[in-house]
Protein backbone atom coordinates (compact mmCIF):
# COMPACT_ATOMS: atom_id res chain seq x y z
CA UNK A 1 0.00 0.00 0.00
CA UNK A 2 1.47 3.31 -1.01
CA UNK A 3 -1.06 5.72 0.53
CA UNK A 4 -0.51 7.39 3.88
CA UNK A 5 -3.12 6.51 6.50
CA UNK A 6 -4.41 8.14 9.65
CA UNK A 7 -6.48 6.77 12.52
CA UNK A 8 -9.18 8.99 14.00
CA UNK A 9 -10.39 7.94 17.46
CA UNK A 10 -13.59 9.41 18.81
CA UNK A 11 -14.72 9.12 22.43
CA UNK A 12 -18.51 9.27 22.67
CA UNK A 13 -20.36 9.57 25.98
CA UNK A 14 -22.72 6.91 27.24
CA UNK A 15 -24.25 9.54 29.54
CA UNK A 16 -25.11 13.17 29.00
CA UNK A 17 -23.37 15.73 31.23
CA UNK A 18 -26.45 15.70 33.50
CA UNK A 19 -26.01 11.94 34.09
CA UNK A 20 -28.94 10.73 31.97
CA UNK A 21 -28.16 7.79 29.63
CA UNK A 22 -27.49 8.57 25.99
CA UNK A 23 -30.00 6.74 23.75
CA UNK A 24 -28.27 3.92 21.89
CA UNK A 25 -29.55 5.17 18.56
CA UNK A 26 -27.34 8.29 18.83
CA UNK A 27 -24.24 6.09 18.92
CA UNK A 28 -25.66 3.79 16.23
CA UNK A 29 -26.37 6.80 13.99
CA UNK A 30 -22.78 7.98 14.43
CA UNK A 31 -21.42 4.53 13.55
CA UNK A 32 -23.58 4.47 10.40
CA UNK A 33 -22.48 8.00 9.47
CA UNK A 34 -18.80 7.00 9.74
CA UNK A 35 -19.34 3.79 7.76
CA UNK A 36 -21.16 5.68 5.03
CA UNK A 37 -18.38 8.28 4.84
CA UNK A 38 -15.35 5.98 5.05
CA UNK A 39 -16.64 2.51 4.19
CA UNK A 40 -15.70 1.05 7.59
CA UNK A 41 -15.75 1.88 11.29
CA UNK A 42 -14.81 -0.01 14.45
CA UNK A 43 -16.10 0.34 18.01
CA UNK A 44 -14.82 -0.98 21.32
CA UNK A 45 -17.46 -2.47 23.59
CA UNK A 46 -15.62 -1.84 26.85
CA UNK A 47 -16.64 1.22 28.84
CA UNK A 48 -13.91 3.82 29.16
CA UNK A 49 -14.17 5.83 32.36
CA UNK A 50 -12.71 9.30 32.63
CA UNK A 51 -12.83 12.49 34.64
CA UNK A 52 -12.26 16.04 33.54
CA UNK A 53 -12.75 19.52 34.91
CA UNK A 54 -14.37 22.52 33.24
CA UNK A 55 -14.90 25.89 34.89
CA UNK A 56 -14.42 24.40 38.35
CA UNK A 57 -16.89 21.53 37.87
CA UNK A 58 -15.70 17.91 37.72
CA UNK A 59 -17.35 15.66 35.14
CA UNK A 60 -17.21 11.88 35.24
CA UNK A 61 -17.53 10.17 31.89
CA UNK A 62 -18.49 6.74 30.66
CA UNK A 63 -17.38 6.54 27.04
CA UNK A 64 -17.23 4.30 24.01
CA UNK A 65 -14.37 4.54 21.50
CA UNK A 66 -15.03 4.57 17.75
CA UNK A 67 -12.21 4.56 15.26
CA UNK A 68 -11.64 4.75 11.54
CA UNK A 69 -8.47 4.17 9.53
CA UNK A 70 -8.54 6.34 6.42
CA UNK A 71 -6.28 7.92 3.85
CA UNK A 72 -4.50 10.88 5.37
CA UNK A 73 -6.09 13.64 3.29
CA UNK A 74 -7.17 17.17 4.03
CA UNK A 75 -10.74 16.32 2.98
CA UNK A 76 -10.93 13.49 5.54
CA UNK A 77 -9.56 15.80 8.23
CA UNK A 78 -12.12 18.48 7.34
CA UNK A 79 -14.92 15.91 7.54
CA UNK A 80 -13.83 14.85 11.03
CA UNK A 81 -13.55 18.47 12.20
CA UNK A 82 -17.12 19.14 10.97
CA UNK A 83 -18.28 15.88 12.55
CA UNK A 84 -16.84 16.98 15.90
CA UNK A 85 -19.10 20.03 15.93
CA UNK A 86 -22.12 17.86 14.99
CA UNK A 87 -21.29 15.40 17.76
CA UNK A 88 -21.03 18.14 20.38
CA UNK A 89 -24.62 19.09 19.50
CA UNK A 90 -25.91 15.53 19.09
CA UNK A 91 -24.55 14.41 22.45
CA UNK A 92 -25.08 17.77 24.23
CA UNK A 93 -21.42 18.01 25.18
CA UNK A 94 -19.08 20.86 26.00
CA UNK A 95 -16.49 19.01 23.92
CA UNK A 96 -15.99 15.66 22.18
CA UNK A 97 -12.49 14.26 22.36
CA UNK A 98 -11.12 13.20 18.97
CA UNK A 99 -7.51 12.22 18.44
CA UNK A 100 -5.64 11.26 15.30
CA UNK A 101 -2.28 9.85 14.43
CA UNK A 102 -0.52 8.41 11.39
CA UNK A 103 -0.58 4.65 11.01
CA UNK A 104 1.13 2.10 8.79
CA UNK A 105 -1.26 -0.39 7.26
CA UNK A 106 0.61 -3.63 6.51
Amino acid sequence: MSAHYRRFEILLPLRFNDGKPVPGDLIADTIIQLRQQFGAVSAETQTIRGQWQHQGEVYRDELVRLFVDVEDTSSNRRFVLRLKEELKQRFQQIDVWITSYPIDVL
